[in-house]
């Protein structure tokens, strides 16, 4: 974040209108950003003073306080060079400070930034620009325009007749046109509502797969091109496989300028309508061409970025197995499969590799080995990746338990996307120094079945493959964007203090990675946390440290039961006053929470929305958040793409929501289509309505082409079409979820500018 400037009450309440949110709760949430509060600590433990403002409303604010500050700094710079140049005027200067929109601010400073030599400078030093004035003016003299010109004639300059001082003179006109922010905002306006994308293949374009086919001729409105296509068409252009422009009929364009430059007739009017033409063709249209491109990639970007962030945020949240032992199998062809036994708490018992595919004996040879390791350390559960050979390994799996006869184990198949990515990385490393890549990566599936966001968060978020055109975007904002999201899953959930390793506790609220170090560092010299008062023992963490993360850690069976749930420690007397108002414990309060219904609230000193939390946390202290654990089942007979065939009902796990469809994971190696127009009986603009990432669902093939190795299916075919309900009475509609705000707020900012 740039520095804490203040901001104007006018660019308070330009925000407050932009994101519906009452002035108060806004200024209440920048005083505490500043505070160097954070969002997950703000949205959950300082609701009195926000107003129950949620965490996407305090996102958003952060995002436009930040837009905000440096757009105040580009003022200052721009207001202190054209102060510099002795051309800032009292009504530029208070045009430049009323203006809330970046665009419109480079407008406003663009006649007066540095350029190159143009032909409208090489025009002034001609002499020309009091000929142009006199266009401009457009203000009858008593001599002709004709005579005006004819004594701007002169050898020495290079102006050799009257027609070439009448051009020089257009160029100067041609500039002021193009440079004036009355016409280009206009300008922009017009292309964005009434211009056109077109897309065309290049002349030396190699396109084997013909992944852009449906771009070689394309055309879309720009105001309504979807996020998704723009980027496709964009990545085509970056392969040289495609060009694009932004059309638009030139006689709109020139008639917008007619109308605002020619204020009345003269014999100046040909010469302007001559520089009209010129300022369009030569300066206007290629320079809104690109401001346009700039914005739909920003669109585009805002879009497909907010399209990840959806995806990651279930997938963070996906049902955990639970602490069990589980023993996973990262599936292999010619080098084997890769087995890794992990504890409750994910600590490594045993590995070895199965030869199940590279000789006829693999399975008779494994098997004693596989019924040995799960004997040997009590496993509960078998997880399986989903790469290659993982159907034929999960065949396998199921097939001896079945011969065995073992009903207390059960088997899921377990995405490891990013699994390579963790297995070679920095972390991967200082946990097993000493172990191979593959092995790691059979840790690491094993680990996913066990808690899926204490595993994730190791990995890159952009290694997961739940994004869409994720390398396209800007990475920077794909970078904090993801981070953010982070952060809020793993501060909904809490963090065991005494068990999570340094990779999950560095995304606390307040909590740095040097700090996660410091943490684990001191729990293993002296031991597990008793406390969340003993954290403040860790260096690093001081008073505001201990503020901002102490909410979100847990500590189980330690000294006081308020540590396992999510009641932050500044409460913790709240919690006391209850106990006493109801002659009890508060060890007996959290084995009897029915007991909370008799409370008093008058009688407590604390606020409602605080108390609301603290009541509710005590009815269900230190509950997962996330659901209940289902593993999916796919049918054993299919296990490639050559098994699919049209007409089948099948089951599969959604692995990635885009703009245009949901892609499932139906256990054959190729995550199948469903376009958005197969998800439901009932219109949707977008997927998310529909599915989300991680969930189970049923779906009909409708097509298979195993050359191209794409699947379409459908969730709507096997469900009943919506018959007309009868009028009901009107009711409230159900409060909108995370999803629900993020998108919201998310389209709200993205029309700020």
């Amino acid at each position: 974040m740039t520095d804490k400037k203040t901001l104007s009450p006018a660019i308070l309440a330009h925000i407050a209108q932009t994101l519906n949110l009452p002035l108060r709760g806004l200024c209440a949430v920048i005083e505490l950003l500043d505070d160097g509060g954070t969002v997950p600590f703000i949205a959950r433990y300082r609701k009195e003073a926000t107003g129950n403002l949620d965490e996407v409303q305090i996102r958003a604010i952060e995002e436009n306080l930040a837009y905000f500050r440096e757009l105040e700094e580009r003022r200052e710079t721009i207001l202190a060079s054209i102060g510099e140049q002795g051309k800032l005027t009292d009504e530029l200067k208070a045009r430049i400070e009323a203006v809330l929109d970046r665009n419109e601010l480079e407008d406003l400073y663009l006649p007066y930034r540095p350029k190159r030599r143009t032909k409208a400078t090489i025009a002034r030093e001609k002499g020309l620009e009091p000929l142009a004035a006199y266009l401009w003016a457009q203000q009858p003299a008593a001599e002709s325009l004709a005579t005006l010109a004819a004594g701007f004639v002169n050898a020495e300059l290079g102006v050799a007749t009257a027609d070439e001082a009448l051009e020089g003179a257009r160029h100067i006109v041609a500039e002021w046109i193009s440079e004036s922010a009355d016409l280009r905002k206009p300008l922009r306006q017009l292309v964005f509502e009434e211009g056109v994308i077109v897309s065309r293949r290049t002349a030396d374009a190699v396109d084997e797969q013909e992944k852009f086919k449906m771009y070689y001729e394309y055309k879309e409105p720009v105001k309504s091109i979807p996020s998704h296509r723009m980027l496709a068409i964009r990545r085509g252009e970056s392969e040289n496989v495609l060009y694009f422009l932004i059309e638009i009929e030139p006689e709109r364009a020139t008639a917008l300028l007619h109308r605002n430059v020619l204020r009345q007739q003269g014999d100046w009017t040909p010469q302007l309508e001559l520089a009209i033409e010129d300022a369009w063709k030569r300066l206007l249209n290629s320079s809104i061409q690109g401001e346009i491109r700039l914005e739909l990639k920003r669109r585009s970007d805002t879009e497909a970025i907010q399209v990840f962030r959806d995806n990651l945020y279930h997938l963070l949240l996906a049902p955990p197995a639970g602490p069990i032992s589980v023993l996973g199998i990262d599936p292999g062809l010619r080098t084997g499969c890769k087995v890794a036994v992990v504890d409750q708490t994910g600590k490594l018992l045993a590995h070895d590799v199965f030869y199940l595919h590279t000789s006829k004996h693999g399975n008779a040879e494994a098997a004693p080995k596989l019924e040995a390791l799960l004997r040997q350390h009590n496993v509960r559960a078998i997880a399986i990746g989903n790469g290659t050979a993982s159907r034929e390994t999960d065949a396998f799996v199921r097939g001896f338990l079945r011969d065995k006869e073992i009903a207390d184990i059960f088997s899921a198949t377990v995405s490891e996307a990013g699994a390579s990515v963790y297995s070679a990385s920095d972390v991967a490393r200082q946990e097993f120094p000493d172990l191979d890549l593959t092995v790691r990566g059979a840790i690491s599936i094993a680990r996913r079945l066990q808690d899926p966001l204490s595993e994730l968060v190791k990995v890159d978020p952009k290694s997961i493959g739940v994004g869409q055109y994720q390398h396209d975007v800007d990475q920077r904002q794909l970078a904090e964007s993801l981070e953010s999201v982070v952060e809020s899953c793993v501060n909904r959930v809490g963090v065991d203090l005494n068990t999570s390793s340094w990779t999950l506790l560095r995304h606390v609220a307040g909590i740095t990675e040097r700090t996660a170090l410091n943490i684990v560092s001191h729990r293993n010299q002296n031991g597990s946390f008793r406390s969340r008062l003993q954290v403040l023992e860790v260096p690093g963490i001081g008073p505001k440290t201990f503020e901002q993360a102490a909410g979100f850690l847990r500590i189980r069976n330690g000294d006081n039961p308020l540590d396992m749930t999510a009641v932050h420690p500044e409460s913790y007397p709240v919690v006391e006053q209850i106990a006493q108002s109801l002659q009890t414990s508060v060890d007996e309060i959290i084995r009897q929470p029915q007991l909370l219904e008799k409370v008093n609230r008058s009688q407590l000193s604390a606020g409602a929305y605080t108390l609301d939390d603290i009541l509710a946390e005590l009815r269900k202290p230190g509950r997962d958040p996330r659901d209940k654990f289902v593993a999916p089942s796919f049918r054993e007979e299919v296990r490639t793409i050559d098994d699919v065939q049209a007409g089948m009902v099948l089951e599969g796990v959604v692995t990635n929501v885009t703009k245009f469809g949901a892609f499932v994971d139906i256990g054959v190696h190729q995550d199948g289509l469903v376009h958005i127009s197969e998800l439901s009986n009932r219109f949707i603009k977008d997927p998310s309505e529909a599915v989300k990432a991680g969930q189970i669902v049923k779906v009909k093939v409708l097509s298979v082409d195993t050359k191209a190795k794409r699947i379409g299916l459908s969730v709507k075919a096997l469900s009943t079409p919506a018959s007309r309900p009868a009028p009901k009475k009107q009711v409230p509609p159900p409060p909108a979820t995370f999803e629900d705000k993020l998108a919201a707020l998310s389209a709200k900012w993205q029309t700020r500018a």
